[in-house]
């Protein structure tokens, strides 16, 4: 064979190579969808392309609450049968969706602690809650509250608000917030007071963080993250789910004000 004709065709042959294993990548790369709750949401989105970047993989992004009948919470998509290959959510939530079914049992990895914190309006007074004393007057003392649908906001409204004994003197000026963050409704003036996640609250902007609740009326909140009975990619689950609870992604979680917890 003439030189010049062989490698001529030897170029071709490596360029179709070349094509091939570019268009094998593409194809072996996976779609990963995931489903997220309000409380981890602030950690997810910083975290997500270094997800992207060191898989390949692309990740398809949902949100809603842990609990509730909402048409955007979690479980209502998954009852939906909306693709989702992960799922983050609090424990309670997560644990819930296992005894449905709807989550793989063994699945779990807990990814972040959360406290429950309060925000006002930007430039508004900042109320003392620094003591049981003191956010039980603040509550009393309140124009309107907002709370949440979500964990956060069950525990208000079924536990803490009646251990103050004051479930009945606020009951027709808190307000449950379903399918919109709470400190939205706070910043635009149509609460007084937001109580949330704090990983819910300082995000969003004209607010004011008062701080968080008294430590003897703290509810902790544990954000985990599971994977699907009927994930398409439980391996691409896997890998981001490792990813999630690296010592990589510890400083992220931290700066959104939850408490990373270390991979075990």
């Amino acid at each position: 064979m003439n030189p010049k004709k062989f490698w001529r065709q030897a170029g071709q042959w490596i360029g179709a190579l070349t094509l091939g294993a570019a268009l094998c990548g593409q194809a072996l790369a996976a779609e990963l969808h995931v489903l997220s709750s309000g409380g981890f949401t602030a950690a997810y989105k910083q975290l997500v392309p270094g997800y992207e970047k060191a898989s390949g993989n692309q990740v398809v992004s949902g949100y809603g609450a842990s609990l509730g009948g909402a048409p955007d919470s979690i479980p209502s998509r998954l009852a939906r049968h909306e693709p989702a290959d992960v799922v983050i959510l609090s424990v309670p939530a997560l644990e819930a969706l296992v005894a449905a079914g709807q989550v793989r049992p063994g699945s779990r990895v807990d990814l972040g602690r959360s406290l429950i914190g309060l925000s006002v309006r930007k430039g508004t007074p900042k109320p003392d809650i620094s003591s049981v004393e003191a956010l039980k007057n603040t509550l009393l003392q309140a124009r309107s509250i907002a709370y949440s649908a979500s964990a956060s906001g069950t525990y208000l409204s079924t536990v803490l608000f009646k251990q103050l004994g004051v479930a009945d003197q606020i009951k027709d000026k808190a307000r449950r917030i379903v399918s919109e963050r709470v400190g939205s409704v706070v910043a635009r003036g149509d609460a007084e007071l937001g109580f949330q996640q704090v990983s819910e609250l300082l995000p969003i902007e004209g607010l004011d963080f008062v701080g968080t609740l008294p430590e003897e009326v703290q509810e902790v909140t544990i954000f985990a993250a599971g994977i699907t009975t009927e994930a398409r990619e439980p391996e691409a689950a896997k890998a981001l789910l490792r990813y999630l609870s690296s010592a990589e992604a510890a400083p992220v979680i931290q700066k959104t004000g939850l408490e990373p917890i270390p991979a075990r």
